[in-house]
């Protein structure tokens, strides 16, 4: 008998497995859960994983999640009222055809879909798009109420973001309380309530720190990353009774999500099944800690750091068990009383001293005080038990009052300075018994240090007359080392050996005491103070990646500034590739070259703190390891050269070829520049010459414009470079001259990012047949079209830029689905 109930509940848990419905009979509860028709959508009670412990109960919701990626859900019903036992809990159609959540042991409602509807002939469907849409059950084309235009923290292709004019209801995503609590935490994303058509972040519904701008009809104003979404249908529907955005997907098998997480940021994903991770394509604020009040009271934001949010000095996390789940919200607490805190009126109690915080953002909420020094404002603080820091600087005395937040280290923008942080006096040294030891073990020590002195001078005096050492000063920036002009001097053999050059200076060989060879470059036309360049140095020494050029150090002396970097013992591309080497580049070794600067390029663009414009995408600027990895080289430079670099654009236009028509039209300049260089570059991989070089054997054909042609008419093996007779993969080389011709769109957002480059070389999205740019076409059949890129006046190129806008735009519009997941 018993096998008999087993299989009978068995088969019921199945039953109610394969449907996507809930009706009045069908209640879910328990392990039950529906999927949708195509398996793409689960809905069930769910339980963080990072919730399960074993000394205390899990708490379960009802949610919809992928039934195909692992813990990754996309709503929560009951998000603020948690069930502990599922078994007891019901989702069901009630009385009045509202779908809702009851807790049948203690006969409560626990959430409701909350619509006027007055008839219980409704049902609940689980869709394929994510939605579980609640319907007249006789007439499914009635529909009541939509999940999907209910959010949480994820929104959903076909979901509505916005503001319901009537009612004054926004749809808005709010993230979780932290990665085990999907209950609502601080930060949201809505559309601005006053009728604007821009969106905002906000902490607690009152701090703004980001905002999209408004709609212009195509994008929004303040994210220009809208351009690159080829993958994507944007809408934004403004009447009288609702404003609201939506987007759906091109190609319905790509799996995208738009999400706002624990830590307040927003982030528009796809899932990569191959590498079975979220590949994030565009979030905003693009900084960690631009995030209002991320790191709660007492909390510093550090950029470059894991975790972001650290306690200040004095101070430890309030609740750990939060901070572990990423939940900073907390904030720190003191670890001891100020001394006024107390009560203490003990003559032995010392008074609460002031700890000094360089280069930090300024906590909010500051209040002036009157104080004619720094001094006095310090005296200020002291007065009053309430005051937790005080500044002074030029524009007066400013004292904070009550919890310190939104503070961040190391920062340089406006709104920074030095703080001072009232703490009790245990927790800082006393100076004056620190100065009483710091002396008597000098003292103590001075004897010791002399005899020591004297036995090693010797030693050392001989070493320095066999061989001069490198001195080498203080690292800076942790791992970069500051190296004297005299030693780099030593080193290169006074920069006897040049191993090339460019606009920006000279680079020399070296080689270091150890053996180590290091390239040395000596830059010309960069005129910071040392502080200055040593900070963009310092900023630029943290970037590291397998296809970039290692920075080792720096020199700064006077007007002297010099770059170290590792060295690349097979030289620069252009040396290993145009005519006059004995053997050629392998294909197989070509497409490694453009798959591994496509990586160097999309890093610098897309995962650095901010995004860095190369600006000199040359074969000349590749280098190339023992192994013929490639390495990206002077991506620092338009960073260091800061101000000046506008003066450097003359000196730019002398690289033939590679300048995207931007340069000398008068726009600024995005990312979209150095694609159009790397389309340039990667032609000349492909054919193994300069673009220019070809005219003698095809009349006075501009090599781009030839290889467009061949590209539509299918014959692409006669654009391989003839001294690999026809060695090379078909498919790569076609794929290879589709990304070339796209790179060199004339219009910049038919272009596509070096992330997409990647995706597109490494087969996880295809390419479709791009249009013949509109230059190549009108300029394409002389040989001066190089002209066009490198030696026509501004003006001249606007005039003739603008004659071209019409049908550039067909091709930027019709150019944006030609990417896609394969």
């Amino acid at each position: 008998m018993a096998p008999f109930f087993f299989l009978l509940l068995l088969s019921q848990i199945l039953l109610c497995a394969a449907i996507d419905t809930i009706n009045s009979s069908t209640p879910l509860s328990g392990v039950q859960q529906i999927v949708s028709k195509g398996n793409k959508f689960t809905l069930g009670f769910y339980t963080p994983l990072q919730g399960k412990t074993t000394s205390s109960p899990s708490n379960y919701y009802i949610a919809i999640w992928y039934s195909n990626i692992q813990q990754t859900t996309v709503w929560t019903a009951n998000s603020d009222a948690p069930v502990t036992d599922p078994t007891t809990t019901a989702l069901t159609i009630g009385s009045d055809g509202n779908l809702v959540l009851l807790d049948q042991s203690k006969n409560r409602q626990l959430w409701s879909t909350n619509m006027s509807i007055g008839s219980n002939s409704t049902i609940a469907v689980l869709r394929d798009d994510g939605s579980l849409d609640l319907t007249d059950a006789t007439n499914p084309s009635i529909v009541y109420w939509r999940s999907i235009d209910h959010p949480t923290n994820t929104w959903l292709p076909g979901g509505k973001l916005g503001l319901n004019k009537t009612t004054g209801v926004s749809q808005r995503l709010v993230p979780w309380r932290n990665t085990a609590n999907p209950s609502p935490g601080l930060f949201s994303l809505e559309l601005d309530p006053n009728g604007s058509t821009q969106y905002f972040i906000q902490w607690k519904d009152s701090i703004t720190y980001w905002t999209s701008g408004p709609w212009n009809g195509n994008i929004f104003s303040l994210v220009p990353e809208m351009t690159a979404g080829y993958n994507y249908n944007f809408q934004f529907i403004d009447n009288g009774t609702e404003s609201y955005f939506i987007y759906s997907m091109k190609d319905n098998n790509i799996i995208s999500r738009f999400i706002i997480d624990v830590n307040g940021q927003i982030k528009q994903e796809t899932w990569v099944s191959f590498t079975q991770s979220w590949t994030m394509f565009w979030a905003q604020p693009r900084s960690q800690c631009e995030v209002y009040a991320l790191c709660g009271a007492y909390g510093s934001c550090k950029v470059d750091a894991l975790p972001f949010c650290t306690c200040i000095k004095g101070f430890t996390q309030k609740i750990q068990s939060d901070w572990d789940l990423q939940d900073y919200s907390g904030g720190c607490k003191r670890r001891v009383p100020l001394q006024c805190q107390t009560n203490s009126s003990s003559s032995q109690s010392q008074s609460d001293k002031f700890y000094s915080m360089e280069s930090v953002r300024l906590p909010d909420n500051a209040q002036t005080a009157v104080a004619a020094s720094s001094q006095d404002c310090r005296v200020a603080c002291l007065n009053s038990c309430s005051c937790n820091a005080y500044t002074y600087n030029s524009s007066g005395c400013f004292v904070w009052h009550g919890d310190l937040i939104n503070l961040q280290d190391q920062y340089s923008g406006n709104g920074g300075g030095t703080l001072f942080l009232r703490l009790a006096a245990s927790e800082l040294p006393d100076s004056k018994k620190s100065k009483t030891v710091i002396i008597g073990a000098v003292v103590g020590g001075v004897a010791a240090v002399l005899i020591v002195i004297a036995i090693v001078s010797y030693f050392i005096f001989q070493k320095y007359r066999r061989e001069r050492t490198l001195r080498i000063s203080k690292t800076a920036g942790g791992t970069l080392i500051a190296f004297r002009y005299s030693d780099l001097q030593h080193v290169t053999n006074n920069f006897s050996e040049r191993l090339g050059g460019g606009a920006f200076g000279s680079v020399f060989k070296g080689k270091l005491p150890d053996s180590t060879a290091i390239a040395v470059k000596r830059l010309d036309g960069v005129h910071q103070g040392e502080k200055q360049f040593r900070a963009e140095v310092s900023t630029i020494g943290t970037i590291q990646h397998v296809n970039l050029v290692r920075l080792l150090g720096f020199c700064s002396e006077g007007s002297r500034r010099l770059l170290v970097y590792e060295f690349m013992p097979e030289g620069s591309l252009d040396l290993q590739l145009f005519p006059g080497e004995k053997t050629a580049l392998s294909w197989a070794t070509r497409y490694q070259i453009a798959l591994g600067t496509a990586r160097g390029l999309n890093y610098l663009h897309e995962k650095c703190r901010d995004c860095i414009i190369h600006c000199d995408v040359k074969p000349e600027n590749i280098l190339l390891d023992e192994s013929f990895v490639p390495k990206v080289a002077d991506f620092g430079l338009a960073k260091l050269l800061g101000r000046d670099f506008s003066r450097v654009l003359t000196t730019m236009r002398g690289t033939r070829g590679y300048l995207a028509p931007e340069w000398i039209s008068g726009v600024a300049i995005t990312a979209k520049a150095d694609v159009f260089s790397y389309g340039m570059m990667l032609f000349e991989l492909i054919s193994g010459r300069r673009n220019s070089d070809h005219g003698e054997e095809r009349g006075s054909t501009f090599f781009p414009t030839f290889a467009a042609s061949k590209l539509h008419e299918g014959d692409v093996r006669i654009l391989m470079d003839p001294r690999l007779n026809g060695d090379g993969n078909v498919d790569e080389l076609t794929k290879a001259c589709k990304v070339a011709c796209w790179c060199i769109q004339d219009d910049e957002s038919a272009r596509p990012t070096t992330g997409q480059i990647v995706q597109i070389l490494e087969g996880f999205l295809d390419v479709n047949m791009p249009p013949v740019p509109r230059s190549l076409r009108v300029l394409g059949e002389s040989p001066d079209v190089i002209n066009f890129f490198s030696d026509i006046s501004s003006s001249q190129t606007s005039q003739t830029q603008n004659s071209t806008t019409t049908s550039q735009t067909h091709s930027a519009t019709s150019g944006s689905s030609h990417f896609q997941s394969s």
